[in-house]
């Protein structure tokens, strides 16, 4: 999308608090998150025109609009696939804005999933048709597909749980020093690791993210205007989705190769259209709903060669100072799982330098949607 290039530029971010259970409805905490994120920007709700969210929320544009006092909507979009959806409404909103569509768009996601009912227990609903092949057969949770692909994983190319426990603890660290974060002064050690217990063998209960009630929402306008905003601008540089041929969500059981996944498919054209590569990234927030996703999306991305993102994770690689600090706010894994939107925002307060786990001199930073289903991510600079 070579005409987005730095077109545009996020100047709010907002926030509800992160909780196991919350009592506020989704709707509530949307409208908490979009509001606080306007305040952010200095920008009043009567000129939003364009929204964006996920095909998964469910609080729709029209509920949003009249509650938070929205203007006339000329923009609304919602992308799929939940986890996998989170950049794409930014990339939507910077397209829409770059080509006169809209002039200040809100992206959001809502989320009860703490309290809230898990999706696949409802046994009624005719499962969609690759779902058919799997979860009659016992690969009923995401946590089993990812455990799938993770033993492969392993098994292909020496991956062990000490690699998996590299990445939970970067991301553990991070929201030790975030005072918004769930497991906020919450430290993990290698001991409490290796003797959780399994969720979805070799999946432990640290490799998996965080069940999570909350909201966030990001501001997208003109890059001319947001040099007027109360904000530093953080701009968006490249953005891209990606849906391989022959997917087969979580487990590519119909892909030519399991392990090469959306995030390959996004990487090809969101670096297409950068300035920059992989090794000129200086922080970047890497979907994390479950640890096997770090070293599959970091060769999706380019970081490392094939069959290298395990070993990428070690010596501290993840950490602050390391080769390539990662979710620096403590991700889906000890953060929030909202979706993959705090990523987003994380992002945005590195590049504004606010981040409690600041990167020092961080001036670009990759944000990726969920690997293992169509995916999306965008490059952010300052």
């Amino acid at each position: 999308m070579p005409g987005i290039k730095d077109a545009t530029a996020v100047v709010g971010i907002g926030q509800t608090p992160f909780a196991k259970q919350l009592p506020e409805s989704e709707k509530t905490l949307a409208c908490r998150a979009i509001l606080a994120a306007l305040d952010d920007a200095g920008i009043a709700p009567s000129e939003v025109d364009g929204l964006a969210s996920y095909t998964m929320e469910e609080t729709d544009e029209v509920e949003v609009a009249k509650a938070v006092g929205l203007g006339d909507l000329t923009f609304f979009s919602k992308v799929g696939y939940g986890g996998g959806g989170s950049c794409a409404t930014v990339a939507h909103l910077a397209a829409a804005v770059a080509t006169g569509q809209a002039t200040v768009g809100v992206a959001w996601r809502s989320r009860k999933r703490g309290s809230g009912p898990r999706p696949w227990k409802n046994t009624a609903v005719q499962l969609p048709t690759p779902a058919q092949w799997t979860r009659p057969f016992g690969l009923l949770r995401p946590a089993d597909e990812i455990g799938m692909l993770a033993r492969r994983y392993m098994h292909e190319y020496g991956a062990t749980r000490d690699h998996l426990f590299n990445v939970a603890l970067a991301c553990r660290n991070r929201a030790n020093q975030n005072p918004a974060a769930m497991m906020y002064e919450r430290p993990l050690t290698r001991e409490m690791y290796m003797t959780s217990r399994w969720i979805s063998e070799p999946l432990c209960l640290f490799d998996n993210c965080l069940e999570t009630d909350g909201a966030l929402a990001c501001v997208i306008v003109s890059a001319e205007r947001a040099r007027d905003c109360r904000q530093r601008p953080v701009y968006v540089h490249s953005a891209a989705q990606g849906l391989p041929a022959q997917h087969h969500g979580m487990v590519n059981y119909w892909n030519d190769d399991p392990l090469t996944g959306p995030a390959w498919t996004a990487a090809r054209h969101l670096w297409k259209h950068a300035d920059f590569t992989p090794d000129d990234v200086d922080v970047a927030q890497i979907y994390d709903a479950f640890t096997p996703l770090i070293p599959l999306s970091l060769e999706g991305y380019g970081f490392c060669g094939r069959g290298e993102g395990a070993a990428y994770t070690e010596g501290g690689a993840l950490e602050i100072g390391g080769r390539l600090p990662l979710n620096t706010g403590g991700g889906g894994l000890s953060e929030a799982y909202v979706h993959g939107f705090n990523l987003i925002n994380e992002g945005v307060k590195q590049l504004r330098g606010t981040s409690t786990a600041q990167v020092p001199g961080a001036a670009t930073c990759l944000v990726t949607a969920g690997e293992g289903v169509p995916t999306s991510a965008i490059l952010l600079r300052n």
